[in-house]
């Protein structure tokens, strides 16, 4: 039986690769992007449209009536010395990082309720436990999603499900300048124990599985999938 989703993100990188591996299982999904214009492929069971989550203001009366799953993948990697940063970096990321993710739950969360219940997946950032040079404005945002997370779990149970993905560098659009060149991508390949980048599909199947029927027992959860940078280190 096909379900109904909501992709915040889902245009491009692991978005789309969520996107696809729902609509290729013969799911519905409601694609909501600041970028919908960018080309992804068309059928009846996909509806894109141009949407700013960040907006507490934006317009979601296109969401059906009922959804059972959702993803947000609205995110940013703001890289810089922490003498560098100033509150404005800080604030910018919180809010597409996480208070995105508050509006498009806000908003999801009568239609889940709609359908009996749910699931939610969240993408945070092994930076957040693992602890990395430059990223204290994009870890204090991510931190913030796996709070959420957890405080949304337990307010949530036992009808919604709420988990989080960690993510390590993936191959997406969005981390194109820390790829660009082959020293880069060997660089970020030998920093993981797995000794490869992420592609958006790694993510991907692990959203995929979190949003399905097969992860019901699983809730309040913030899920490496990284390589083993946030669990080992091999030298």
């Amino acid at each position: 039986m096909y379900k109904t989703f909501l992709i915040v993100g889902g245009t491009t990188g692991i978005g789309k690769a969520l996107t696809d591996t729902l609509l290729g299982s013969g799911h519905v999904v409601f694609v909501a992007s600041r970028n919908a214009t960018e080309r992804i492929d068309g059928t009846a069971a996909l509806h894109v449209h141009n949407i700013d989550a960040t907006r507490e203001d934006a317009d979601w009366s296109f969401l059906p009536e009922k959804i059972h799953g959702v993803a947000y993948l609205g995110g940013s990697i703001n890289l810089k010395p922490f003498h560098r940063l100033k509150n404005e970096d800080f604030l910018e990321d919180f809010k597409v990082n996480t208070l995105g993710a508050v509006n498009t739950i806000q908003a999801a969360l009568p239609k889940l309720k709609e359908a009996g219940g749910g699931a939610i997946v969240l993408f945070s950032s092994v930076a957040v436990q693992r602890g990395l040079t430059f990223h204290a404005s994009v870890s204090a945002a991510k931190g913030g999603i796996e709070g959420l997370t957890k405080a949304l779990s337990a307010e949530l149970a036992p009808a919604i499900r709420v988990n989080a993905i960690a993510l390590s560098l993936s191959d997406t659009p969005m981390a194109e300048k820390l790829l660009n060149t082959d020293a880069k991508k060997e660089s970020s390949k030998n920093r993981h124990a797995l000794k490869k980048v992420g592609t958006p599909y790694d993510g991907a199947a692990m959203a995929g599985f979190l949003l399905s029927d097969q992860a019901t027992w699983i809730t309040g959860q913030i899920i490496g999938v990284d390589g083993g940078m946030g669990a080992i280190q091999n030298l």
